[in-house]
């Protein structure tokens, strides 16, 4: 018999007075933890095992104030509809539902961008996104390219992401593993200099995969100041996520 109440799982729902909260188990957690899920918009109880999701489960009881008052200060989620338009890398795009093979078709004539074939007649967040992930993976790539020509290395492999935490992340190389960098497709949704920095970034960490005063020094030679984009970040990351999925 277990003494403690049923077993919990990873990935499992439970309610504490109306509050929805996700059991997670994260094998580079250290500790039990509380994180708000921008995208989702819910509260997830980080655990670094199996067996520590209880303890996650009872720290989420005891922080259920402070988790409903972040999830209060989340932007609202933003639906899409036939004609909005987003802003993809700085081009303001049109969103066209005429079928479902997305694409990207740049402004031409007087026309604006627009991003067709998105869902059929009404606009399918998935083909959005499907779109625009292709558009950033190309972004990424050409970006890294040359941020990796400054530092005199080759490229790694670049692929994108959809991390709730982080906007990117790199593996440098190691004896018998390749060097390889994700970054989030989410930021084409921000401006191109913030985007662009992120991807900076990580090439940087090819080099130094710390934070220490050399790393920054890497960064600012290939971006400038990162000041402002890591406040940007700070300040409307969040409504990155509120866009669809």
């Amino acid at each position: 018999m277990n003494l403690f109440g049923p077993r919990l799982a990873d990935g499992e729902r439970l309610e504490i007075d109306g509050l929805v909260v996700r059991l997670s188990v994260s094998r580079r957690a250290r500790r039990v933890s509380l994180r708000i899920d921008p995208a989702r918009h819910e509260v997830v109880a980080v655990a670094p095992s199996e067996r520590r999701l209880r303890d996650a489960w009872a720290f989420a009881r005891e922080r259920r104030s402070w988790a409903l008052a972040r999830l209060a200060l989340l932007p609202p989620a933003k639906p899409l509809l036939n004609g909005d338009a987003l802003t993809i890398f700085d081009d303001d795009v049109r969103l066209v539902p005429n079928g479902r093979r997305p694409r990207l078709v740049a402004a031409e004539g007087g026309a604006p961008a627009r991003l067709i074939g998105c869902g059929d007649e009404v606009v399918d967040p998935t083909l959005v996104a499907r779109a625009v992930k292709r558009e950033a993976l190309s972004r990424f790539r050409a970006r890294a390219a040359i941020h990796c020509r400054s530092l005199g290395l080759g490229v790694p492999p670049i692929a994108i992401a959809d991390a709730r935490t982080r906007w990117g992340s790199c593996t440098p190389a190691r004896a018998g593993r390749a060097a390889s960098i994700r970054i989030s497709w989410r930021l084409a949704f921000a401006p191109f200099p913030v985007a662009d920095y992120v991807v900076a970034h990580e090439c940087a960490h090819l080099l130094e995969s710390n934070h220490g005063p050399r790393f920054w020094m890497l960064v600012r030679r290939l971006v400038g100041d990162e000041k402002p984009h890591r406040a940007w970040l700070r300040a409307n990351g969040a409504s990155l996520h509120a866009l669809g999925s």
